[in-house]
């Protein structure tokens, strides 16, 4: 099966933080399943790394990019029916990233992994 991590999820994940939760990493970890990571998140980073809102040790396009291959997490770009999808998206959220993601994984049909309840409001298939 193939699953979208959600920004916060990929992070914890590969800091070994404690946050995910065992069904969320058991999903990562299993052999079964292709892990893929958005463009969107890596923007999303970029952006709270320049406001400060996220601090990371060294620049995150070496040591993200690093581990994220290391652990065979694949990179999905921002297509054209990704953004699309968006505009029929209620606002149940109002993150602009978050919202990217459930269209993504709308149109792909593929489950996210994360612990943000308010995606369950979007019937898509949620992992935590």
């Amino acid at each position: 099966m193939k699953i979208l991590l959600d920004t916060h999820t990929a992070l914890w994940f590969l800091a070994g933080d404690n946050r995910l939760s065992r069904r969320a990493r058991d999903t990562i970890e299993s052999a079964e399943n292709v892990r893929v990571f958005s463009d969107a998140s890596l923007w999303e980073i970029a952006i709270k790394q320049s406001l400060g809102k996220l601090k990371l040790s060294e620049p995150f396009e070496s040591r993200l990019m690093t581990a994220l291959k290391r652990n065979a997490i694949d990179s999905v770009p921002i297509e054209k029916s990704h953004v699309f999808g968006v505009a029929s998206l209620p606002f149940h959220h109002r993150d602009p990233f978050d919202r990217l993601l459930i269209s993504l994984a709308k149109v792909e049909g593929m489950p996210i992994v994360t612990d943000d309840r308010v995606f369950r409001q979007y019937k898509v298939e949620v992992i935590w």
